[in-house]
């Protein structure tokens, strides 16, 4: 679905919570995530594009059906999925129920956050739901509750939406710009953006696999 222009006077706003609560209503997995070759094929990279083997605590706000989570979860010895849908945590619990290292819990962000820190937080179509404002704070919380060496790792649509206040690339390319981020990886398509940026408060380049193994 094509957005209009905004004009000069207009900023785009939340996505109001009806919006999803109407989703969920008409349909368990309403985005059809769990069929789609699109998403199966974006599951893939993004999980590929992770540079540590496993990750001691990982965190997926924004989880839905758990499509991905069930994806993430062998490479963390544990992974907090939430998601403000109360049937979306149920679905997702469902879908993990053997993974003893899943923990799907209703809740809403950034209003609400987990207090612990972890080693990798992925926001998987999530960003753009969001005004300027409340996109930038639920960054600045992403990267704060991320150890020094922790990713962040990104992955959103880049065709308009009414829904979305802006894109994939938009989101990549202002993650670039935020001290304490260095980036990584990123990929390019024309229907999405992936990017994997590292926690570092010192100069030069994020640790990439090969340097991780002493082999450059």
């Amino acid at each position: 679905m094509n957005t209009p222009a905004a004009t000069p006077d207009e900023t785009p706003a939340n996505t109001p919570a009806r919006y999803f609560d109407d989703q969920y209503a008409r349909a368990a997995d309403p985005w059809h995530l769990g069929e789609r070759w699109y998403d199966r094929r974006k599951y893939t990279l993004t999980v590929a594009a992770l540079p540590r083997p496993r990750y001691p605590r990982a965190f997926e706000p924004g989880c839905s059906v758990g499509v991905l989570t069930e994806l993430l979860a062998p490479r963390c010895d544990r992974l907090l999925a939430t998601d403000r849908v109360a049937s979306a945590v149920e679905s997702t619990a469902r879908r993990t129920e053997r993974l003893d290292q899943v923990t799907a819990r209703r809740m809403t962000v950034p209003e609400e956050w987990p207090e612990e820190s972890f080693d990798l937080v992925v926001l998987s179509e999530l960003l753009y739901y969001f005004d300027t404002g409340t996109r930038t704070r639920l960054v600045r919380q992403s990267v704060e509750s991320l150890r020094e060496g922790g990713h962040l790792v990104t992955v959103h649509w880049n065709h308009p939406v009414a829904e979305h206040t802006c894109t994939g690339r938009d989101i990549a390319e202002h993650l670039d710009t935020l001290s304490g981020l260095r980036r990584l990886a990123r990929y390019d398509d024309p229907d999405f953006t992936l990017s994997v940026h590292e926690r570092g408060r010192g100069p030069g380049p994020a640790l990439s696999p090969a340097r991780a193994e002493g082999l450059a």
